[in-house]
């Protein structure tokens, strides 16, 4: 994997932070020709430092406030992609995670209200082959919440 200089690692502190800023206010930043940062960012996309772009929707105009995490036990681990899979096909799910410790997944979904919650658990999750019981944690309240990726140096 190669290795990112200072700026570099500086250019994707600032994307993080907002991925909409201006190319022209990365190279001010950056103190760099606008067409050298441009090259910079084309170059860590295709090394595949950066992954792609998204746009964080507000989950209360969406009437998703509701976020648990759901532990998944399955049978056994031989049918481990295509019960991930399964999980990941969920509209309602954000993240699937295979965890050590008991053979099983940790889901992270985003609902309405509790109606939905369990709904989502009994019809969809519950009706994968591979899916034995689930323990649900519901979410009270939130203090942060990010897909950012600490970067040193």
């Amino acid at each position: 994997m190669p290795m990112l200089d200072a700026i570099s690692l500086k250019i994707l502190k600032i994307l993080q932070e907002k991925a909409r800023i201006p190319n022209i206010e990365v190279a001010r930043q950056v103190e760099m020709a606008p067409s050298a940062v441009l090259e910079r960012i084309r170059k860590m996309e295709r090394q595949g430092f950066i992954d792609g772009y998204e746009v964080r929707l507000n989950p209360t105009r969406f009437d998703r406030r509701q976020i648990a995490f759901v532990e998944v036990s399955t049978r056994s681990v031989g049918d481990l992609p295509r019960t991930g899979e399964a999980l990941a096909a969920i509209d309602e799910v954000q993240e699937v995670h295979y965890v050590a410790g008991n053979d099983g997944y940790l889901v992270k979904l985003r609902v309405a209200d509790t109606a939905e919650l369990a709904t989502v658990i009994r019809d969809k999750i519950a009706g994968i082959d591979e899916v034995v019981s689930t323990r649900t944690t519901t979410v009270l309240h939130t203090y942060k919440e990010t897909a950012r990726i600490p970067i040193r140096g």
